[in-house]
């Protein structure tokens, strides 16, 4: 992994943050995937238009979008998109969507970035140069006591369906929690305002660019088995500012889960 890498991953972000803010708030058609998910014509051309861009830059890479599919994903150097984080954010005029870029190698998550076009914030992460927010370095909170984090619960009405018993415990755990979705969360560890992100049925497009972003940062992310998700990962992952707090994290999720 090299600093190029880095660059084109910051460059690449910037056009597609762009191209996102041309459609937000703007008049556009939604359609309804099988998972009952939405997906947007900006989705779609955020998309092409990264791909497009990897293409004329890595030309023999790997790619993996959530809305046009794999493109080579056997190479060794593989980029995966996620266009807009948060669609129904993006269609109901709320800020807090994202865009998420990642460069793995090997399969390991090498590079992430999180874009947030509407905030004009750009989350940057790279294995063994740290992580940055506008280019300014940041850096995890270094909250170590369960009783004292700041909890982010994403996508809490399905843990609430599939696993009510853990709900009322995470409700009663950390010492101020809130409910909420998408990347953003996870940017905020990142940068020291959140101990701890829950996150629950995610593909792989959902958190590969997180990961780089929260480890350079100084923080801990995997599954809530405590594994590293890879690319053929989908499901449920738990990041933490601190090892000892993930612990915590996650000895409390094997204690509350049937």
């Amino acid at each position: 992994m090299t600093t190029d890498i880095v660059k084109d991953c910051t460059e690449i972000s910037a056009l597609a943050s762009k191209a996102a803010l041309g459609f937000f708030r703007k008049q556009i058609g939604v359609e309804f995937k099988s998972d009952d998910s939405p997906v947007t014509h900006a989705d779609k051309s955020v998309e092409a238009l990264v791909r497009a861009e990897i293409a004329r830059r890595h030309p023999d890479h790997g790619i993996l979008g959530e809305e046009h599919g794999q493109e080579r994903t056997d190479h060794p150097d593989l980029w995966v998109v996620d266009p807009i984080d948060g669609t129904r954010s993006f269609i109901s005029g709320h800020p807090l969507f994202g865009f998420l870029l990642a460069y793995l190698h090997d399969g390991a998550p090498q590079v992430g970035v999180i874009a947030m076009p509407a905030l004009d914030e750009t989350y940057v992460g790279a294995s063994g140069q740290g992580a940055t927010l506008n280019g300014a370095p940041i850096r995890v909170s270094s909250q170590a006591m369960l009783d004292h984090a700041i909890i982010y619960i994403n996508e809490g009405d399905k843990i609430f369906a599939d696993h009510p018993d853990l709900f009322a415990v995470l409700m009663r755990t950390g010492k101020t929690r809130r409910l909420s979705y998408d990347c953003y969360p996870h940017a905020l560890l990142a940068s020291g305002h959140v101990d701890v992100v829950l996150d629950y049925d995610l593909k792989p497009y959902d958190f590969l660019a997180l990961r780089p972003v929260i480890e350079a940062a100084g923080g801990c992310l995997t599954d809530w088995q405590g594994n590293i998700p890879r690319a053929d990962y989908e499901g449920a992952i738990v990041a933490s500012a601190t090892p000892e707090l993930h612990d915590q994290m996650l000895t409390l999720l094997r204690g509350a889960r049937p």
